[in-house]
């Protein structure tokens, strides 16, 4: 599709535009620049729409990748006039049999996150209303259809997409003409849903979308998707054939669409994983590693077993013409692969002060558990900052169990038995009155703090951390009481800030894990490295910056810049160090859509690691845990 002289001017210069897609595909190098641009193309609808005196009609989807547009919009509303006073605005989905107020209703958030902060006049918002029984919500479906009419179509549909392809509420084999409608909600759709509604149970089975045919009606499709776990449905939207299984890829057949994504949403796509199928390249050492480690895997070959027939049948000539002969490109690839195994945990010599920092009480140790034993085993200062309290993720009766436990505790040695005994009756009225989807009062809060506190702790000291270089920063940002977190703060980076200062670390390890499915860890992420650069500015130096991944992915081979070997003690250690952590075993609260324990998904990702170096015929190791060195570019 021609893009507008418009369109083209208003393109930021961090965007790539990946070849060899079916659908216009935009490419950000960070999640915040993805979100200004889909709010820019926003304002544009609406600026010209009052230019015209017309009203602009924008359909928006609920969800977490639309938050920083919401963000984003209230901006662009305070510093740069944006009126919406004529915009009509219509929500793509809301939840079926649950209260309208509640935070995780469409309703709620729409109105909490954009409709408050702008001159949106209520009578101009069209959220569908799914009260009452199931005619009075087909009468409401049909009354969507005819507000839309009556407004004269939709100008713009701003999506996100769901990791098995839906787009609003239109699930797996939906029809392709359909309009607003009840519908039932897929169960992979309802497990991404569980953190926010405190358990899978607690999500609705129905709710109401703007059908297939409804979105496909609007003149622009905007669609947006963050992270990891969406790239395998944005290479089948962008790549694949049009199919009812994948909603999503109806999208190919409208005129004017346009598809926003980050690095590791990208990440599977051919213009990303495998560029040379699509034509020449600029071959550099990441793009040369890249190519050899997927011809081994090709093959089934390890890296000096490699030939040029083997470069020849699997369209890499040019790289073999320019860099060839085989043997040499294959020693090359060799050589740098054995230069990321370190023996020493940290790559520079003498003794370093360390910090790692954890994003919830549990990532220290499944993340890198075996690297923080090799840290103190080499004496390392190692110290760990654990941003925040994870008081959500822990489930009720764990915060009863305990509230039992401190009254009979104090009961049994005569301790202030009375105020325990009124707290754990407090704590089990809240709990026994407390509906499904309600946020904890505070007194379970911080007794549910308390748990992965201690919980921390243990885990800390089985891997070797002295209790004093422990750092609990509870950071502001997180204490909501809910999965949805306020955006990061003066107050989070100053304390932060004042962590580095005080400690002086000479190495920091930061939690690079791009698919976390809460956002936690990228909120943190950011905002280590914005003290991290406030540091740099007053002092003119900074810490080394090591990244980690979290229990869901690991770096691909070639961008690892550091792997740490463990031994069989090591790995023993670290599993018990997650064992520490009770309240996440056997059955986490929010485990995200991966059934193993994490203690399992960390062995299997340490293990899985070593044995990707050992299939390309490199050294041998039971486990690694592998690390990137940051170079200061947004993640």
């Amino acid at each position: 599709m021609e893009k507008t002289e418009q369109q083209r001017n208003n393109l930021d210069p961090a965007v790539s535009h990946p070849s060899g897609v079916m659908i216009p595909v935009l490419r950000f190098s960070t999640p915040i620049e993805t979100a200004q641009f889909i709010a820019r193309r926003i304002a544009e609808v609406i600026g010209h729409c009052n230019d015209e005196g017309q009203n602009a009609v924008i359909g928006l989807a609920g969800g977490s990748t639309m938050v920083g547009v919401y963000r984003e919009l209230i901006e662009l509303h305070k510093h740069d006039d944006l009126d919406f006073s004529k915009t009509i605005i219509f929500g793509l989905t809301e939840y079926s049999g649950i209260d309208l107020s509640q935070d995780q209703s469409m309703t709620s958030r729409m109105a909490a996150q954009l409709f408050d902060h702008i001159n949106l006049p209520r009578t101009q918002t069209f959220v569908p209303n799914t009260t009452g029984d199931l005619t009075q919500q087909q009468q409401e479906c049909e009354r969507i259809e005819e507000e839309i009419e009556a407004a004269g179509g939709l100008d713009l549909v701003v999506l996100g997409v769901g990791s098995n392809g839906h787009i609003g509420f239109n699930e797996p084999f939906s029809v392709r003409n359909s309009r607003t409608r009840v519908c039932l909600l897929d169960p992979v759709t309802r497990r991404s849903a569980a953190s926010d509604f405190f358990g899978e149970e607690n999500v609705p089975t129905q709710g109401i979308t703007l059908g297939l045919g409804t979105i496909f009606s609007a003149k622009q499709v905007v669609l947006a998707a963050l992270g990891e776990h969406k790239a395998d449905v944005i290479r089948e939207l962008s790549e694949g054939p049009i199919t009812n299984r994948v909603p999503a890829t109806v999208l190919q057949d409208h005129d004017d669409v346009t598809v926003c994504i980050d690095p590791a949403a990208a990440s599977e796509l051919t213009a990303e994983c495998t560029p040379w199928l699509l034509g020449n390249v600029q071959w550099d050492e990441a793009l040369i590693t890249r190519a050899l480690v997927w011809l081994c895997d090709e093959t089934g070959k390890a890296l000096l077993k490699l030939d040029d027939d083997d470069f020849r049948n699997y369209n890499l000539h040019q790289l073999l013409r320019h860099h060839g002969p085989a043997h040499e490109l294959a020693k090359r690839v060799f050589g740098w692969l054995m230069n990321t195994i370190h023996e020493n945990p940290i790559p520079w010599p003498g003794s370093k002060k360390v910090i790692c920092f954890s994003p919830h009480p549990d990532d220290d140790v499944i993340s890198m558990g075996g690297t923080l034993i090799r840290l103190v085993e080499e004496g390392h200062e190692t110290h760990i900052a654990y941003m925040t309290s994870g008081n959500i993720a822990v489930f009720d009766h764990d915060a009863k169990r305990v509230a039992d436990l401190v009254t009979e505790y104090n009961h049994l040695f005569g301790i202030d038995t009375q105020q325990s005994l009124d707290v754990e009756e407090r704590v089990a009225r809240a709990l026994k009155e407390k509906q499904p989807g309600v946020p904890d009062s505070d007194a379970v809060l911080k007794i549910k703090g308390l748990i992965r506190w201690s919980e921390a702790k243990a885990g800390a000291v089985e891997v070797g951390c002295r209790e004093d270089n422990l750092h609990f920063l509870d950071l502001p940002f997180y204490r909501t009481g809910t999965v949805e977190k306020r955006p990061v703060g003066d107050a989070d980076i100053s304390i932060i800030l004042n962590l580095l200062e005080t400690v002086q670390p000479d190495v920091i390890y930061v939690a690079g894990d791009l698919s976390d499915p809460h956002g936690t860890h990228r909120v943190c992420a950011e905002a280590i490295f914005r003290a991290v650069e406030l540091l740099e500015q007053a002092n003119g130096k900074r810490p080394e910056v090591l990244l980690y991944r979290g229990a869901w992915q690991e770096y691909a081979m070639h961008e690892i810049d550091i792997a740490v070997p463990l031994s069989p003690k090591h790995l023993d250690t670290k599993r018990r160090a997650i064992f520490m952590h009770e309240s996440q075993k056997d059955e986490a609260l929010f485990p995200g859509s991966d059934p193993r324990e994490f203690w399992e998904r960390a062995e299997d990702r340490n293990r899985g690691t070593a044995e990707a170096y050992n299939r390309l015929g490199l050294p041998e190791f039971l486990a690694l845990e592998a690390f990137v060195v940051w170079d200061g570019e947004p993640i």
